[in-house]
């Protein structure tokens, strides 16, 4: 099956003819079926065209999941701007740098980050959404910029990954194919869509497969499952934290629709996984992805395929290899750096000649930075993260060994090991957990759980209790702010 072709536009005018639900709101928000989203986004298009701004200029997105965003971003798709989403828990300095280095001169903006967006926003102008002005559109083409999101910037300034509606589509037309999502599916969207996996996965797989979408806010573990019955949704897409959240808490599905759910931007523990598919009955398939490869790289098929569990599964849509330290590949089943390459992988990073040469390698594998192997099988595994490796001694000791044994306690709700500074070893481990609300579990019982499990090398030498790890937009937890949080 060959990537979508054409741009945004050219696939909204597909949908146009079809009044079947394309986006549904359980909060309460009006129901848009396909023929309401493209009337609405050739209209938003219209008004944006009629402000004089040129094709291909970044527009500025602060919103919160919702039929707003919905329609805003879809707007811009269609007149041939660049929506640039705006992580809105990113915190001041990160959104007034997105909104600086984009040089966005327009945004729309919701009411409830009119806050943000005035103290973060310099000489941009906010823009109504219901303009309905008369404009000749801007021709759009598949090679055309789409997207501008910018990474976590975990380590210094954020990048801003720049998307074509050629990538953008290829980053629907991953899940939908390795999903055998349809028509007659409907999503259930708790991610933020100013997050690639929110965006891609829940947004764009929909509106390549036509089936539709219940999007809220964002996640509650109280209102999940009702929501899951009262819209009938067949999948749904999370984060690891989240899938741990419902393991733990105490609601449960009554009768539903679903067929899987899929868990994606870090690893999901073993533990977590087959706990949750005793409980709840629902298969969980994990996924790999990133901002820069408009989110799925990965996947494990569906039942009946095979799920491996703890890996992140099949390349599905483009290619994946592991490279060496000198950017050779590797076949033998060893260590190395995970590097993709396909119609999914992003243009550049904007304004960034020289990081976004470092990402590609001369034949064009994007390095992802995520360490990993590949079984005889060719299914995928991370290891880690390069820049998250702690090296205790000389040995390089992945963190996600000591997040996975310390997720085999039932009371583990949040996990993450991290490297601190140590004169003896030049580094040493430490983790950092959130517990069930009930649990007594002490210190001593967790460092317990690990050196039974990793030996005592391997293991924290101490553990941090916290009412919350830190995260980002997608729930993903954050490790390399956990070393300042807690020292």
């Amino acid at each position: 099956m060959k990537p979508p072709q054409g741009s945004i536009r050219d696939w909204l005018d597909k949908r146009a003819g079809s009044d079947a639900i394309a986006f549904l709101f359980p909060e309460g928000e009006e129901t848009l079926t396909w023929g309401d989203l493209q009337r609405e986004a050739a209209r938003i298009a219209n008004h944006v065209t009629a402000q004089g701004i040129p094709k291909g200029d970044s527009v500025a997105v602060m919103h919160p999941n919702g039929r707003g965003g919905v329609l805003a971003l879809f707007g811009l798709l269609y007149g041939g701007f660049r929506a640039t989403m705006i992580n809105l828990v990113a915190g001041q300095d990160a959104i007034a740098y997105a909104l600086d280095h984009s040089e966005a001169r327009f945004a729309f903006v919701h009411t409830q980050a009119q806050d943000m967006f005035n103290s973060t926003a310099k000489n941009i102008v906010s823009l109504d959404l219901t303009g309905n002005d008369t404009a000749s559109l801007h021709p759009v083409t598949a090679t055309d910029h789409a997207l501008l999101m910018y990474t976590s910037g975990t380590t210094g300034r954020p990048k801003g990954v720049v998307h074509t509606h050629s990538s953008l589509l290829a980053g629907g037309w991953t899940p939908a194919l390795a999903h055998e999502l349809t028509p007659a599916d409907r999503g259930y969207c708790v991610l933020p869509i100013y997050h690639i996996n929110g965006l891609c996965v829940t947004v764009m797989g929909t509106l390549i497969a036509g089936g539709s979408l219940a999007m809220v806010p964002k996640f509650s573990a109280s209102k999940f499952w009702r929501h899951i019955e009262e819209t009938g949704a067949t999948w749904f897409s999370v984060v690891p934290t989240i899938i741990s959240h419902l393991l733990h808490g105490a609601t449960s599905p009554g009768p539903h629709k679903l067929r899987f759910g899929r868990s994606a931007s870090s690893a999901l523990a073993p533990e977590t996984q087959t706990q949750f598919e005793a409980r709840f009955n629902v298969p969980i398939v994990e996924t790999m992805g990133l901002t820069e490869t408009a989110a799925q790289m990965l996947s494990n098929p569906l039942p009946p395929g095979i799920r491996k569990i703890g890996s992140s599964g099949l390349p599905i849509g483009n290619e994946t290899v592991i490279l060496s330290k000198d950017l050779q590949i590797v076949t033998d089943g060893s260590e190395g750096e995970i590097a993709v390459r396909g119609p999914n992988v992003m243009l550049e990073y904007l304004r960034n000649p020289q990081a976004t040469a470092d990402t590609f390698t001369p034949d064009g594998w994007l390095r992802t930075g995520d360490l990993g192997r590949q079984d005889s099988d060719g299914y995928f595994y991370v290891t880690g993260r390069l820049k998250e490796l702690i090296i205790k001694g000389g040995e390089n000791i992945a963190p996600r060994e000591i997040d996975d044994a310390l997720y085999t306690h039932p009371d583990v709700v949040e996990a993450a090991a991290f490297a601190c500074p140590c004169d003896t070893y030049g580094e040493r481990i430490e983790a950092a957990v959130k517990l069930s609300d009930t649990s007594t579990a002490t210190l001593a019982d967790l460092l317990e759980v690990c050196e039974t499990r990793l030996g005592k090398f391997k293991s924290p030498d101490t553990i941090h209790f916290m009412d919350e790890l830190p995260k980002g937009p997608s729930g993903k937890i954050q490790r390399l702010k956990l070393s300042e949080l807690t020292h």
